[in-house]
């Protein structure tokens, strides 16, 4: 597996905030049993889903490049086979980053033809880049699962993809669902607000009461967990609407702590990377423009 050259380490902090200035030598990738032959690894970065069988490997999400080896040391433990699919949710460096090096060890990446594009516009080499695209859904049967990989328009970016193993039924939602936290949606890449809604409804409405669900970051959730973090984004973006109503400014609606209290206290979230206020001016930049009734 080679190893990450300046430039691309550089280009992968820099889209990724979530982690810049990780320190990689100190990140411990562990183990988290799911549901038979499903599995989550979490290091540094967007939680990884991994489904073992005689197939091979099939991975979701990579990480940041300088933790593939430590990543292949850990799937050794669990599988002896090799990484042979790779799905990519979105295009961010926290859960693209090693890319180059499952590709170059023989993986077969997928993922929407938006996270192609943006990985094309954004990095100089043509290492590590989607092979197999797709602009809406695409159904794969690899290790006993008929995959479903879906895409949801304009939610967390313009190119997520929720992907649900029935067999196992287990659902990875990429960066659409952050569980125990306010989300990131990235207005900048194509993310919007109702679209990050939309991705929340259409994965509850793959999956069943007992299913698993491994979010873009945060612990395994429940269908109980990941209904409630629909309904909170729908209430804020109403409380939302409703201050813009009443015609209040940018400055008090970020700075107004009770239009998303009831989930979470900015005292809670002062050191998350989506703070309150943060959320606060995600959803005013989205929907300041929205008609109203």
């Amino acid at each position: 597996m080679k190893t990450i050259n300046l430039t691309t380490l550089i280009f992968l902090l820099s889209c990724t905030p979530l982690l810049a200035f990780q320190n990689f030598d100190d990140v411990e990738i562990e183990i988290v049993p799911v549901n038979k032959n499903v599995y989550m690894l979490t290091g540094a970065g967007g939680n990884i889903g991994i489904l073992t069988g005689e197939d091979g490997v099939f991975m979701i999400d990579d990480q940041f490049a300088p933790l593939s080896q430590k990543i292949s040391d850990k799937l050794k433990t669990i599988s002896e086979q090799p990484v042979k699919f790779l799905v990519n949710t979105h295009h961010h460096g926290d859960h693209v980053g090693g890319n180059a090096n499952f590709q170059e060890d023989g993986a077969l990446i997928f993922a929407h033809e938006n996270v192609r594009k943006r990985l094309i516009k954004d990095v100089e080499t043509n290492a590590g880049f989607p092979v197999v695209t797709f602009d809406q859904n695409i159904n794969l049967h690899i290790n006993g699962n008929d995959v479903v990989v879906a895409h949801v328009h304009n939610a967390h970016t313009d190119g997520d993809v929720l992907i649900y193993f029935p067999q196992s039924n287990v659902l990875h939602t990429g960066d659409t669902f952050f569980n125990g936290r306010f989300p990131y949606i990235d207005l900048e890449s194509g993310g919007t607000v109702n679209g990050d809604i939309e991705a929340a409804r259409t994965g509850l409405s793959l999956i069943n009461e007992n299913t698993k669900i491994i979010p873009g970051h945060g612990n395994i959730a429940t269908y109980a967990e990941y209904e409630q973090y629909m309904k909170m984004l729908e209430e804020i973006r109403d409380n939302v609407l409703k201050a813009l109503g009443e015609g209040r400014n940018e400055e008090d609606i970020v700075s107004d702590e009770n239009l998303t209290n009831k989930f979470y206290s900015d005292e809670e979230m002062k050191d998350s990377f989506i703070s309150g206020s943060k959320i606060r001016k995600t959803f005013y930049d989205d929907l300041k423009d929205q008609p109203r009734e």
